[in-house]
């Protein structure tokens, strides 16, 4: 049967669902990074330790084809939008999101950073793009935003003076992520030609810098079993493919709806929380991350 003979909806439908699927595995690999990351912190590994695991293994492994065709135009993108695209999704965001765990506990990052992500998301396509955005959408995002307010309102009696600087550390990752999305709509770059030119040259700007002045005591000290977590969770779960998985979700569902994936962080940080950390979700979490569900379906609703 011709592809031309099926109605659009029925034709739209796979399509719309692996958007959903490639963004639901985005969220979950988030979701670990941050968990591992807070874990590292604690164990006493550095934020800037975290970014090579970040992207270490998938840097050296994607850095042949990043650079197959010169220096000129790595993976045929111009330096100047592999630049923009490797510092809003990798550095910042992977510098940022790490260091916020200096301050915060769990809770702030896995709550704030997909929020600003979703958030700024939905202004941004439609301020840079001209997204229209429909009423289920803006009725969306304000279930996103209640039961965020939810998370935060829960977590609060933890937040000190210091607090703050972590919060904004968390804004501002979630941000860059976004607008990381919205220029890979604008410009109209391959999903796998973007994460590899990320991922590379976050590696080769990053390692440099921290051979120079932070070095690997702490790497080392940290021992075999924490260096592994950390390059399956930073590297595996929450590095390339992770950015890989949200670009294909930006391709296929636009980045309007891309852009609200990063809501479901919070409630796949806590249930890995409780699995690997065995710290039980109170109530108000289950209730806020019910709401973020909700307001995430509408915004999902064509």
């Amino acid at each position: 049967m011709d592809m031309r003979d099926l109605p659009e909806q029925s034709i739209q439908r796979p399509n719309t669902m692996r958007g959903i699927l490639f963004g639901a595995l985005a969220a979950l690999g988030w979701a670990a990074g941050l968990v591992a990351a807070r874990h590292g912190v604690q164990a006493g590994l550095s934020p800037v330790d975290l970014v090579i695991y970040r992207f270490g293994p998938f840097g050296l492994l994607l850095l042949p084809f990043v650079f197959r065709n010169g220096l000129s135009a790595p993976g045929g993108i111009t330096w100047g939008r592999a630049l923009a695209l490797t510092f809003t999704g990798g550095l910042i965001t992977a510098l940022c999101s790490n260091s916020g765990f200096l301050f915060v506990p769990l809770g702030h990052g896995a709550v704030i950073q997909p929020s600003s992500a979703s958030l700024a998301g939905l202004v941004l396509t439609a301020l840079v793009l001209g997204e229209r955005l429909k009423p289920t959408r803006v009725i969306g995002a304000f279930g996103i935003i209640a039961g965020l307010i939810i998370f935060g309102g829960e977590s609060i009696t933890t937040i000190g003076r210091e607090g703050i600087a972590g919060d904004l550390l968390f804004v501002a990752a979630g941000s860059a992520y976004a607008v990381f999305g919205v220029l890979l709509a604008k410009w109209r770059i391959d999903s796998v030609r973007a994460t590899a030119v990320a991922t590379v040259l976050s590696f080769l700007i990053f390692l440099p810098v921290h051979a120079a002045w932070f070095g690997y005591s702490r790497m080392i000290a940290a021992g075999l079993s924490e260096n592994l977590l950390q390059l399956i969770a930073q590297g595996i779960l929450a590095g390339a493919p992770a950015m890989y998985f949200f670009a294909r979700t930006v391709a296929i569902l636009g980045p309007a709806r891309a852009a609200v994936f990063p809501s479901l962080v919070p409630g796949f940080a806590l249930l890995i929380g409780y699995l690997t950390l065995g710290e039980i979700p109170t109530t108000a979490q289950f209730i806020g991350f019910a709401i973020v569900t909700l307001g995430f379906a509408l915004v999902q609703r064509r």
